[in-house]
């Protein structure tokens, strides 16, 4: 069986119940679709019969066993149908035979319906349970599995990756009980009615299989190149619409244009090859199929009529019996292009599920539910790629005080941020938390103690209010006034509509101060201990800055604050400002004191005119 396909189906234990009633309709949609064939032997007997004289002087035969069936059969069919031909005439029998056949088929049609309605149940399970552990892993993966992945990418893996494998892999389960079984089934019988010519059947099988399979084995490789190439114009389309706004400053429409066709047209050209090599399946299983019918319709006519061993209606049913089996081939060999087409899209979610997750809980981890004396960087040392961005840095951060960290870019202020939430884990030393290693806390309880306002403020598509509950899925209206008043957002999104109006995708119905300052609410309705405020001033008009930086100030009351600061003036009052260089400090002390050293936080002041 196929890796990959093998490793899809474990997704199909819980629907197991779903499988065992799909193939008990599909063997007795293959029993119906074999009789309903062999069913047309006796209308062909009685049409055969009907000019013949009819007698009833035709002994009934006798089994004499397994060797003799074929003789038998065709004896007593021959026995029966003169029998009720004598009794009833041609035409009476003739409808009697037909209104046979008729519910046959209505029984294997019924059977086939009732396979199909719970391989759907099956199948759409199968792939919502594979979407929601992507989506489990999407958002459980560290933010360094990000940087070396596009977003593009991600999105095709997670959407057109599962609905190409809906599209082939998952679309052979419907056959993989129900062909096999038409073929053996129908096989069955034919190995009864004539030894001879099955054999010529399974003399050309195996060539035909070989002539279907060189074609199929290059479809894997070319279809993980039309996967590959989605993810790219994806990236590309992804990245045209979060920075269009630029693209039409620089009137780089062009740029972006060509980057675009130029991916889509490998896609088209990656996809023709895929296509057009698939598209070989139907016509030639059909050319295959017409090649083995032909020569069984010479053999079968040498026996009929120059051998005399077979039976004319028997022979004909023997070839309706031979075209039940060229169907069901014909449909699994395009079903194995298909299943080789959908190898590589299979691959690439796998290989998204099958990666281990680097930053995760310890085995046996130490609960953490509350804040009492001091965060403590001790020694830690952290690289992007092979560049350090902090060496052997070291913090105290005592429970209650604000801790500001400023510098030029570049300098590791953001680094410490994404450290002690641990979005990234350090390459050496530790941070603890009284006491206890980050490493050791259930990351649950560890980003528990914290809220974050950052320098994009991180809004969704949705309500003020559920925007408002991220950090408190049970906050109550009261609390969420009492959160946005503290922030200074009360009064407009009053103004809006109330905490029902939707803000738009990325918060686009606000003004960036707006945004800002809803953001800050967030943080505050969640009500941690710990405050971390990553340059969250920085891109804001003075009016807006002074509105957040009230908010903030308010905010951080009795709370342990990391303040990443861009502008200088909104951390003067902090309790102790680190100035950070190449992920290094190089001074720290209060806004006076360190004016008074005449060192490097004075010139960073005197660039921005703060006196």
């Amino acid at each position: 069986m196929n890796p990959y396909f093998k490793k899809i189906l474990r997704f199909a234990k819980p629907y197991k119940k779903y499988a065992y009633l799909n193939i008990f309709f599909n063997i007795l949609y293959a029993l119906f679709g074999t009789l309903s064939f062999v069913a047309l032997i006796p209308v062909l007997k009685v049409i055969f019969k009907a000019k013949e004289e009819v007698t009833v002087a035709i002994p009934k035969p006798k089994f004499e066993g397994i060797l003799e069936i074929k003789d038998y059969l065709e004896n007593s069919l021959n026995y029966y149908v003169a029998d009720y031909i004598a009794k009833y005439g041609n035409f009476k029998v003739l409808m009697i035979a037909v209104s046979f056949i008729i519910v046959l088929f209505l029984l294997k049609n019924l059977t086939n319906y009732l396979a199909m309605y719970f391989i759907t149940f099956l199948r759409n399970g199968i792939l919502q349970d594979i979407r929601n552990a992507m989506y489990e892993k999407l958002i459980k993966f560290p933010l360094s599995f990000y940087s070396e992945k596009t977003k593009g990418d991600t999105i095709a893996r997670v959407t057109s990756d599962v609905q190409e494998v809906r599209n082939s892999v998952l679309s052979i389960l419907e056959m993989i009980v129900r062909e096999p079984l038409n073929i053996i089934f129908s096989l069955g019988l034919m190995i009864a009615f004539s030894v001879k010519l099955t054999i010529f059947v399974f003399l050309f099988l195996p060539i035909s299989g070989y002539l279907i399979s060189i074609v199929g084995k290059s479809l894997k490789k070319g279809s993980l190149q039309v996967q590959k190439e989605q993810g790219v114009f994806l990236s590309v389309l992804e990245e045209t619409m979060s920075g269009l706004r630029i693209i039409k400053a620089f009137n780089a429409e062009g740029i972006f244009k060509n980057k675009f066709e130029d991916s889509t047209e490998r896609y088209t050209q990656y996809s023709n090859k895929v296509l057009n090599r698939q598209n070989i399946a139907s016509p030639l299983s059909e050319l295959l199929g017409i090649v083995t019918i032909g020569i069984l319709l010479l053999y079968g006519g040498y026996l009929v009529f120059i051998d005399n061993s077979m039976d004319p209606a028997f022979f004909l049913g023997y070839i309706l019996l031979a075209y039940n089996i060229l169907t069901p081939a014909k449909a699994i060999s395009k079903a194995s292009y298909s299943l080789k087409r959908g190898d590589g899209a299979a691959q690439r979610i796998l290989e998204f599920l099958e990666t281990e997750n680097t930053l995760k809980d310890a085995t046996n981890p130490t609960p953490k539910k509350a804040f009492d004396q001091h965060i403590t960087i001790n020694n830690i040392s952290f690289k992007y790629d092979e560049h350090y961005v902090l060496k052997d840095f070291s913090l105290d951060i005592p429970k209650g005080k604000t801790v500001a960290l400023v510098g030029q870019s570049g300098s590791g202020k953001s680094t410490i941020a994404n450290l002690v939430t641990r979005f990234y884990d350090v390459n050496q030393g530790n941070i603890t938390i009284d006491g206890i290693d980050i490493k050791q806390m259930p990351l649950f309880d560890l980003r528990n103690l914290m809220g974050m306002v950052s320098q994009d403020s991180i809004l969704f598509n949705d309500t003020v209010a559920n925007n408002l509950r991220i950090g408190k899925p049970d906050a109550t209206e009261e609390e969420m006034i009492a959160a946005t008043k503290i922030a200074n957002a009360y009064d407009f999104i009053i103004e809006k509509g109330g905490f029902d109006f939707n803000i738009g995708d990325g918060g686009s119905n606000l003004s960036g101060g707006q945004q800002q300052r809803l953001s800050i609410a967030r943080a505050v309705l969640k009500n941690p201990p710990i405050m971390i405020l990553d340059e969250a001033t920085s891109a804001l008009d003075t009016e807006s800055e002074r509105l957040v930086q009230d908010a903030l100030e308010k905010m951080m009351q009795n709370r342990t604050s990391i303040v990443i600061a861009h502008r200088l003036s909104t951390i003067q009052n902090a309790d102790l400002i680190v100035v950070m260089q190449k992920g290094q400090i190089i001074e720290q002390g209060t806004h006076k004191e360190l004016l008074e050293n005449d060192g490097h936080y004075k010139r960073l002041v005197a660039m921005q005119s703060f006196e």
